[in-house]
């Protein structure tokens, strides 16, 4: 299965004026992806997705990557990260960097793609799931906008649309979180999984102040409440606090995510697709994290490739140590900001509402790309 061409696609949509949104890191008025489309001699197409500026992946897979993978086979994908880091591919000095190794994600998806294609199997069938058919989605919700939008109205729609769960930005003062987390339990109900997210924003004295006036409202875990790079700082509030902390997001490779679990610096693992360096090595992530007993979660917030790449690996995830009636919900992340990306590049968009999101089970990633839509939104 020799591939033939490889190519990265830029795509962009701009959000109309005044709806900029984001996290206490900074808002955005432009979703983007870049997609990765790899062809086989035999005229087989996959499909993946790098989490990065979409323009700078198609730099890198056209002037240093493209030629090194054209050629080889499909099946070779699981070395694409290793020769990033001993230099085989764009060199050792470069191999190691965050670009790169979002770009290697996005080719590394395209090509289990093409796996599951030439095999008539779903990914998940490959990376060997527990037969599995679907999973709890959370809303991915209550940003920081723009037109300051009251926390009460995405809320509340995710609740119409029968979501069980949810996570929602904060970070901006102790007395705004809890009015955020206040307004979402009640919304919700007691029962719902609730997370939130600080997106980095806080020194970690003032991440545990602020985790200890979120308790009464029993959250499911707190997410990266101080800078990915901050490791001693995580390590201070994991063992600070009694809720679960997540992180990894804003991580790449196996040597980022080892030191997380290691060093014993969060209790949740998250992943994307498109920036650890896609299926390879976030299965060798997972593994890593189920030897220390740490949960693992992909982190979603991409186009419906992305997507699609992030649902095949979540159903592949051990539950161990779990057994007999010991079982959590299988959460998922949905984004539910506006994003054509996510639901206008496929012929069948997912639909999280009514508290499931099933898998898709034809081979590959197990959707269908529609390609004028792709030349719809790609950047000249």
């Amino acid at each position: 299965m020799e591939i033939a061409n490889l190519e990265a696609i830029p795509l962009s949509h701009e959000l109309p004026d005044g709806r900029s949104m984001g996290s206490v890191r900074g808002k955005t008025g432009t979703r983007f992806a870049a997609l990765i489309r790899a062809e086989t001699k035999d005229g087989l197409v996959g499909w993946g997705e790098a989490f990065a500026p979409p323009q700078t992946v198609a730099t890198l897979v056209d002037e240093l990557l493209a030629d090194a993978i054209v050629g080889t086979s499909a099946y070779e994908v699981e070395s694409l990260a290793e020769r990033s880091y001993t230099g085989d591919l764009v060199g050792y000095h470069f191999g190691g960097s965050a670009f790169v190794q979002s770009a290697i994600s996005g080719i590394d998806m395209a090509l289990w793609d093409l796996k599951g294609k030439a095999s008539g199997e779903p990914i998940h069938r490959l990376l060997g799931s527990s037969g599995t058919h679907s999973v709890v989605p959370y809303a991915s919700t209550g940003y920081v906008t723009e037109w300051e939008q009251d926390i009460r109205e995405p809320l509340e729609q995710a609740a119409e649309e029968g979501f069980d769960a949810a996570k929602i930005k904060i970070g901006r003062g102790v007395e705004d979180d809890v009015h955020r987390v206040a307004a979402a339990r009640d919304i919700l109900g007691d029962d719902a999984d609730l997370m939130v997210d600080f997106n980095g924003n806080l020194r970690p004295k003032q991440a545990i102040r602020a985790a200890k006036e979120l308790a009464e409202f029993d959250l499911t875990w707190i997410e990266e409440p101080v800078p990915p790079e901050n490791l001693s700082g995580y390590k201070r509030v994991q063992k600070s606090i009694d809720v679960p902390l997540a992180a990894g997001e804003a991580h790449y490779g196996r040597f980022e995510f080892k030191r997380l679990i290691d060093e014993r610096a969060v209790d949740i693992v998250q992943p994307n697709l498109g920036r650890v360096g896609g299926l390879s090595e976030a299965r060798l992530v997972a593994d890593m994290a189920k030897a220390e007993n740490v949960a693992i979660y992909p982190h979603v917030w991409n186009s419906a490739v992305g997507v699609a790449a992030a649902l095949q690996f979540a159903i592949s995830i051990s539950d161990y140590p779990h057994a007999g009636n010991v079982r959590e919900p299988l959460l998922f992340e949905f984004d539910r900001s506006e994003n054509p990306l996510r639901h206008g590049l496929i012929e069948t968009p997912f639909d999280p509402t009514g508290g499931e999101l099933e898998i898709p089970q034809k081979p590959g990633l197990g959707i269908e790309i529609d390609e004028n839509a792709v030349e719809r939104y790609r950047i000249d």
